[in-house]
């Protein structure tokens, strides 16, 4: 494949299910694209050909992104179409640690496909999609609570209460840029590092307005992202999860144009503590960046662990 600009691996004939190697900012990725006929809804040739993608993918050492918009399992095709899935959320499970797997949800992502947003990387959500295992009409049946498609799963809920996406975008052309610019940190794969690029900002640059914007006492606030931007490059940073678990900042960066991984407290809110979801983002980022070879520069500033009885029983320790 080395060499080839552009190349169409299986297009959409009949299916939902069409992907290709293509360039994106001058990278080379095995791009997904998950819609079309039934409003994307999968059958076994879906499934055959996204376990071929991902199997392709992790193969040829290639960032996997996957564009999704799906109505999950085709219902006539029975448990055909539901082995199709399994077999496809196999291979995406495999890629974790060896090439960075990007989601891009599109459109409505429902039943089974919403699923395969727990094994990328990265998701980034367009405003107006949504996603959820159960749909509205079953939660009512079985809870008799009443929800809208977007108060069940919208890119909006999902960017702050389960922080499923990441990142939330206006439309496909902001999700192509940001995608775009979540490669320029990432390496293809595991045995490489981040080529970076390069930088004007000198990297021995004095920054005293960081120490500044510090409080003299201890029970000050400040946001901990106005420290950061003074020690990266041209205070640029690229926020994962900014809406979920605040009370931790991760966050993309580079350092005299090497790209790195940011993880800080957030005085702002609950004065830095760690709690359940702060511990999850910041695991979860620092094991992606350990798998892609970023290094991570650490900010510290909290008291410990949130404390609380419901904390402890909803499984702190754990």
């Amino acid at each position: 494949m080395n060499g080839v600009p552009d190349l169409e691996l299986r297009s959409r004939t009949g299916g939902s299910v069409a992907f290709a190697v293509r360039e994106l900012g001058g990278r080379r990725a095995m791009v997904v694209e998950i819609a079309g006929e039934d409003r994307g809804a999968l059958r076994p040739a879906d499934g055959e050909n996204l376990a071929i993608a991902a199997r392709t993918a992790r193969d040829q050492r290639l960032p996997l992104i996957c564009f999704v918009e799906s109505s999950g399992a085709a219902i006539e095709e029975g448990v055909a179409a539901v082995h199709g899935w399994g077999t496809a959320a196999r291979e995406f499970v495999a890629c974790s640690g060896v090439v960075p797997t990007i989601f891009c949800v599109t459109g409505p992502t429902v039943s089974g496909p919403a699923l395969l947003l727990g094994l990328a990387d990265l998701v980034v959500m367009v405003a107006d999609s949504y996603a959820f295992v159960s749909g509205t009409h079953m939660v009512r049946q079985f809870t008799g609570e009443e929800l809208s498609n977007e108060g069940l799963g919208g890119a909006s809920m999902h960017e702050r209460t389960s922080g499923v996406a990441h990142f939330t975008v206006a439309d496909r052309a902001e999700a192509d840029d940001l995608i775009v610019e979540l490669l320029s940190f990432l390496p293809d794969h595991t045995d490489q590092v981040p080529v970076g690029w390069p930088c004007a900002d000198p990297v021995d640059r004095p920054t005293p307005e960081a120490g500044d914007l510090v409080p003299d006492t201890a029970t000050g606030s400040y946001d901990v992202r106005d420290v950061l931007a003074c020690v990266v490059d041209d205070g640029h940073l690229l926020e994962p999860r900014a809406q979920w678990a605040p009370n931790l900042v991760t966050a993309f960066a580079s350092i005299g144009g090497r790209p790195v991984g940011l993880i800080a407290n957030q005085p702002q809110s609950v004065a830095g503590t760690l709690d359940i979801a702060a511990s999850q983002k910041g695991a979860r980022f620092v094991s992606f960046c350990d798998a892609f070879n970023l290094p991570l520069v650490t900010f510290v500033d909290t008291s410990g662990f949130y404390p609380g009885k419901d904390l402890e029983w909803r499984g702190m320790i754990r």
